[in-house]
């Protein structure tokens, strides 16, 4: 009987032993990141400062100014809409330079209406081209906010509120709650609103500082897994080198026959293309995505070429594409991490910045379009692409053309990270010699395993 219990809690041992090696072989080859945390851009966010410039009857006058200190983010249209919760039962009187999505009841108010009575109430922007005496500073860019690398001017959006039914003193004030961001969809959450010193205004004369009645910041971090399940782009590779051209992995951003993903794809074949693009429909309607049928399903695609090899230097072709046919991008950025990126020689055509996320670390690089010529990146069709090339000069310390070097270790488009195919695929040199794949090791260790087992 001993022996027989022995032997079970031996059995049971191994049991769970092989368990964990086939979950651990299996959770190699198909875990993927959340990405709530942003490795490249660790400190990135969206700062709201909300400014008490002054005190009314009932309530105060406040600016309200977001901030993005996200280094490669950006807010593109339809722009944000900012949302919160109100404390006690205060109203919005007016606002300038933007506005409530809904009034709510304001059925007890006679004579002055106010602009929004809902307890919690929903805030967009103002157009461009809205009259000037209902503008702020930083306000009426539709809700679009530019990226910090790419443009800090555009990077801020205000507006005015003025707020009644609430506190009148530092004291007596309760700050919202229950903030939300979109931007435009899904992806950020925000922390409580803090109370902070108050802000300081230096005049223009810079002869005069002045300051706010009261200061609180509210402080929104983006994550790509809540903004989508599935990812956004994908990166496909080749080289001089090697005839394989490496396309982006199959069902990288959904598979055309999953009718639980949202949206829809298209045949680039289809009769009457445009008309099933760009349907009739009543004023106002927005219509779904709509991307083009792909092995990838991705509305995007980064190709990275490894072009030409000289003495002292080497070229790169970079080429973005859209398969969105309903969708485009504006002021798009590419981020790029790789070794090389230390010693650019020469770029053509795209605007380029090195990133250094940590100290000493200079391997990562944000691109982007040249205003007026490639800054905008159309629909799917034969306009739907943009590219450019990149000259590196060489680390003879460092360089070489084997096990994939001369590719991206990650690539980002407008923020979000993009599908690499497996490194075990990526085209080598004609004479590069044994490639340890997976799959081999996966094959070895497997019967190894079995006949661990069943050896006892």
């Amino acid at each position: 009987m001993e022996s027989f219990f022995s032997r079970s809690t031996s059995i049971v041992s191994k049991l769970s032993f092989l368990a964990l090696w086939i979950v651990f072989l299996i959770s190699s080859s198909s875990f993927t990141s959340t990405e709530a945390y942003d490795a490249l851009d660790p400190e990135g966010n969206i700062t709201m400062k909300w400014d008490v410039m002054s005190w009314t009857p009932d309530g105060y006058v406040a600016v309200v100014t977001m901030f993005n200190f996200q280094k490669y983010r950006h807010i593109q249209s339809p722009g944000w809409t900012l949302g919160w919760k109100w404390a006690k039962k205060e109203v919005i009187w007016s606002m300038v330079g933007a506005q409530t999505t809904e009034q709510g009841d304001c059925s007890k108010y006679k004579g002055n209406i106010p602009h929004c009575c809902k307890k919690d109430p929903t805030v967009v922007d103002l157009l461009p081209g809205t009259p000037y005496n209902q503008q702020i500073a930083n306000c009426c860019k539709g809700g679009v906010m530019n990226s910090w690398v790419q443009d800090p001017a555009t990077a801020a959006s205000s507006f005015q509120i003025s707020v009644g039914a609430a506190g009148t003193t530092n004291k007596t004030v309760r700050v919202p709650r229950n903030f939300t961001l979109m931007g435009p969809g899904p992806g950020y959450t925000c922390g409580p609103a803090k109370i902070v010193r108050p802000t300081k205004f230096v005049t223009t004369d810079t002869r005069r500082t002045t300051q706010a009645m009261m200061t609180w910041n509210i402080t929104c971090t983006y994550s790509q897994f809540l903004a989508q399940r599935t990812p956004t782009c994908c990166v496909s590779l080749s080289s001089f080198y090697n005839e394989t051209i490496v396309g982006c992995p199959t069902c990288a951003c959904g598979c055309q026959n999953n009718k639980t993903e949202s949206g829809a794809c298209l045949d680039p074949d289809t009769p009457h293309l445009a008309s099933v693009v760009s349907p009739p429909t009543k004023k106002g309607t927005v219509l779904p995505p709509l991307v083009q049928c792909t092995r990838h399903m991705c509305p995007i695609r980064v190709h990275w070429h490894v072009k030409q090899n000289y003495k002292e230097y080497w070229r790169v072709k970079i080429t973005i594409t859209n398969f969105n046919y309903r969708l485009n991008y504006t002021q798009w950025n590419l981020v790029a991490q790789h070794p090389n990126l230390d010693n650019i020689t020469q770029i053509f055509s795209f605007n380029y910045k090195s990133l250094t996320p940590y100290a000493g670390l200079n391997d990562t690089a944000m691109l982007w379009g040249v205003k007026f010529y490639n800054d905008f990146l159309s629909e799917a069709g034969p306009l739907g692409n943009v590219q450019s090339e990149i000259l590196f000069r060489k680390d003879q310390s460092t360089f070489t053309f084997e096990k994939g070097w001369a590719f991206p270790r990650r690539i980002y488009f407008n923020g979000d990270n993009c599908v690499m195919p497996p490194p075990d695929s990526y085209p080598f040199l004609p004479n590069g010699g044994f490639r340890l794949q997976f799959s081999f090791l996966a094959a070895v260790l497997l019967p190894v395993l079995i006949f661990f087992f069943f050896s006892a």
